[in-house]
């Protein structure tokens, strides 16, 4: 199967670190991940592959649009690259942890090219409570 998908809730521990979950580590093509925060409220862990994808598209950007430059720094600055440990968990940096509001349970992701790392309850708040109507989306992509 291609793709990230699943949702999986895991328990990150006092240095940070939480279990990237197996099936997410098996689509990945390597053990090579980064990490950022480019949308408030969750973090997005992109793999390897996907992560070329996203730098080329910052490199086009900055090369195409010289006020980027600021734009592009900040985006870069954040990134960290992670991957996982011998017990399949990845380190999350504090200044991350903050930003998403990550401590304790993590409820992490699967979002086809890539994972999120969300806070359970602002999950909840944000995706669950603000869908709209999904039985119309779900009928155009599956009717």
């Amino acid at each position: 199967m291609n793709g990230f998908v699943g949702q999986y809730e895991h328990q990150m521990d006092q240095k940070g670190r939480v279990s990237l979950p197996s099936a997410f580590r098996r689509e990945a093509d390597g053990d090579r991940f980064v990490l950022m925060q480019w949308e408030p409220r969750y973090l997005t862990l992109f793999p390897e592959e996907k992560w070329r994808d996203v730098q080329e598209k910052l490199l086009e950007f900055r090369r195409s649009e010289p006020e980027a430059w600021n734009q592009v720094r900040m985006i870069i600055g954040q990134a960290v690259e992670v991957s996982p440990d011998k017990q399949g968990r990845i380190l999350v940096p504090s200044t991350l942890q903050a930003a998403a509001d990550l401590s304790g349970p993590v409820l992490l992701i699967g979002n086809l090219d890539r994972v999120e790392l969300w806070d359970p309850a602002t999950y909840g708040e944000v995706v669950q409570k603000q869908s709209g109507d999904f039985d119309q989306f779900a009928h155009k992509l599956f009717g």
